[in-house]
């Protein structure tokens, strides 16, 4: 059993939190006693406690966090999905082990604060299983450190790369958890086709869906409607998400509207970054809605840009300034973004501060939730079932990485 003491809590209370094999097992109101900080408890002192971040969408294989800088290339004629992907593939060649590269970034998250996490991995007919090999050993290695999500993306398309179709049955066999897709109708030409695979393996396999979606205007519009169909038949509803999803930004209020209410009858979930120079789904009107929205850093240092910090809760703080989040409460929904929207887009159990979840939390210095939201306090501690994985930043050596780092 572990204690925590005078802990504050989202609502502005102060409390005392008891953990027993990993889970709050009481929560109580502060005591206000210094005699009660017995053997092991430890006074949170007014701290802002709340539950560890959830990193929704994120590249632990194609990532240069912690390598050589690898100054970004622009396309040649604005946003072109497929250069982009041969801009990595060379980056990735004069790379530092993949290995290496994952871990660094998954230590910067954890250091962070996020202790879930959805990364999609590579699989195409160039790099066959190497990516998720290497990614399936990377999460077993930090199993007890946060939990992965992996989603067998098809960088390269479906159709348009022969035998991919076959080695993302495989990746989910090996242990992958998702099975993605890639822009259907700008990549592959063929949205039915695509979607007959993803579904399909989806069905075959038990399978969620993730899909990376950056088609724009009514062609994209198209295709989230095609997505939401298939979900509804299927009844995957909350089992199905779209990432980016830039069409929605580049519509007009009327169709977002049509499309938030399709959106949400069939239970499909939107992951956005809030990226500098594309339109994003629009997060008020979607929440609205009863759409579940939540947030991801994407890329970290890689070929696509050359930004990102791991921090989930600076996310919050980007997903509420390009949207114009100003009054407390809209502040509070770009925190909720990173955290209980994203439990539940990818079904997490036991989320949260409450008797019974897991205990999973982050304490740092704010007022409240709209404070640490603008704020973005570096200060802060991170636990994993009770026990301190971080300290401002840094994953601390008393989890066991010490011997992972040095395998």
């Amino acid at each position: 059993m572990q204690q925590f003491l005078n802990a504050k809590l989202a609502d502005g209370s102060l409390a005392d939190l008891t953990v027993t094999d990993g889970r709050f097992s009481a929560i109580a109101p502060a005591a206000n006693n210094p005699a009660s900080l017995g053997a092991g408890a430890i006074d949170l002192a007014g701290q802002l406690v709340l539950p560890a971040f959830v990193e929704g969408h994120i590249h632990l294989d194609t990532s240069f966090y912690g390598d050589a800088w690898r100054p970004h290339i622009p396309c040649t004629n604005g946003f072109d999905v497929r250069e982009r992907v041969a801009f990595q593939m060379q980056n990735l060649e004069q790379a530092a082990p993949m290995e290496e590269r994952a871990r660094n970034q998954l230590e910067l998250c954890i250091g962070n604060g996020s202790l879930a996490m959805r990364s999609h991995v590579m699989v195409d007919a160039a790099v066959g299983l190497k990516h998720v090999e290497t990614i399936l050993a990377v999460r077993e290695k930090y199993r007890d450190l946060i939990d992965i999500q992996l989603v067998a993306f098809p960088q390269s398309g479906i159709l348009s790369s022969p035998g991919t179709a076959e080695l993302l049955d495989e990746a989910l066999r090996l242990g992958c958890d998702l099975i993605g897709g890639l822009d259907p109708a700008s990549f592959d030409r063929d949205v039915k086709g695509h979607l007959d695979v993803v579904f399909g393996l989806a069905e075959k396999r038990g399978a969620p869906v993730d899909i990376h979606l950056h088609d724009g205007g009514t062609l994209g519009l198209f295709e989230i409607e095609e997505i939401c169909a298939r979900t509804k038949a299927l009844g995957m509803g909350g089992k199905v998400a779209v990432s980016h999803a830039y069409a929605l930004g580049d519509i007009s209020a009327e169709a977002l509207a049509k499309a938030g209410e399709m959106l949400a009858a069939s239970g499909v979930s939107i992951m956005t970054n809030a990226p500098g120079n594309h339109p994003f789904p629009p997060v008020a009107a979607l929440r609205k809605a009863g759409v579940t929205v939540f947030a991801g850093s994407d890329n970290i240092r890689d070929s696509w840009w050359p930004y990102g910090d791991g921090d989930m809760l600076n996310r919050a703080k980007m997903i509420g300034y390009r949207s114009g989040f100003y009054e407390d409460s809209e502040l509070e929904a770009a925190y909720d973004v990173v955290s209980h929207a994203g439990a539940r887009a990818l079904g997490l159990e036991g989320y949260g501060i409450a008797v019974g979840t897991k205990a999973d939390f982050v304490a740092l210095r704010a007022e409240h939730v709209p404070e640490a939201v603008v704020a973005v306090p570096k200060e802060r501690t991170v636990y994993r079932a009770g026990r301190e994985v971080a300290r401002n930043g840094e994953v601390v050596d008393s989890v066991g990485l010490t011997g992972l780092r040095s395998a």
